[in-house]
C-alpha cells in the first residue's frame, strides 16, 4: 500500500512520516525528490535560473531556496511557472521511486505538500492530511522559517486550503496538540493500515 501524507504548510508533515519510518514503513519524501531534480548541473535547474533569474543559484551553483521562495510567493504567475516547471520533473521521477519501493514494502509513505496540487493523488492507494490549528500553523511557520506575521500569512494563503484537503482525503490527524498525541494517533492509523492488509 502506497499512503500519501500532505497538508498545509508547517502543519507537522514530516514529523508524522518521521514516526511511520520508525514504525517500520518505507518513507519517500517529495521535497527530497525535488532537491534531486534541481542538483547542480542540472538541466532543470539552468530552466529555473533563466525564468527566475540568476539570483536564485547560490556561489556554489546550488538552488537557493530562500531566494526563490520570496519571488514566489510575492508573485502568483511565477508561482505557477515552478510549479510547471517542478511538477512533471517531480512525477517522473516519483513514479519509478514509488513502483520500486511498492515492490519490496508493505507500506510505503509519500510524503508530498503539494500532493492534491500537482495532481498526484493518483500515485497512492489513500490520503492522510496533516493538519493544525491556524495559530499553532502560524506560530511554526514563523519559528521555523524566521519569516514575520505577514510573510507566514502569504505563504498559507498560496496554498490550497486546509479544509479542502481534508475534504479530499482518506485519513486526518489534527497534529494541533504535541508529539505525544500525533505519535499515538500514527500508532492508530498504522495498526488500521497493517490490519487492512
Amino acid at each position: 500500500m502506497i499512503l500519501g501524507i500532505t497538508g498545509g504548510i508547517a502543519t507537522g508533515k514530516s514529523s508524522v512520516a518521521k514516526i511511520f519510518r520508525e514504525l517500520g514503513a518505507t518513507v519517500l519524501s517529495a521535497d527530497e525528490l525535488a532537491r534531486e531534480v534541481v542538483a547542480p548541473g542540472s538541466p532543470l535547474l539552468a530552466r529555473l535560473a533563466e525564468r527566475f533569474g540568476a539570483t536564485v543559484l547560490r556561489e556554489d551553483g546550488g538552488l537557493d531556496r530562500p531566494a526563490l521562495a520570496a519571488i514566489i510567493f510575492a508573485d502568483p504567475q511565477a508561482r505557477r511557472d515552478l510549479d510547471g516547471l517542478m511538477h512533471p520533473a517531480i512525477a517522473t521521477l516519483a513514479e519509478t521511486r514509488l513502483r520500486e519501493l511498492a515492490a519490496r514494502s508493505p507500506l510505503v509513505v509519500y510524503e508530498a505538500p503539494l500532493l492534491f496540487e500537482a495532481g498526484a493523488e493518483g500515485r497512492v492507494d489513500a490520503v492522510l492530511v496533516v493538519t493544525a490549528d491556524d495559530e499553532t500553523q502560524l506560530r511554526r511557520l514563523m519559528a521555523r522559517d524566521g519569516v514575520d506575521e505577514g510573510a507566514a500569512r502569504a505563504r498559507i494563503a498560496a496554498q490550497m486550503p486546509l479544509a479542502e484537503k481534508v475534504r479530499r482525503s482518506d485519513y486526518v490527524i489534527d497534529n494541533s496538540q504535541g508529539p505525544e498525541a500525533a505519535e499515538q494517533a500514527v500508532r492508530e492509523l498504522f495498526t488500521r493500515l497493517r490490519e487492512a492488509r
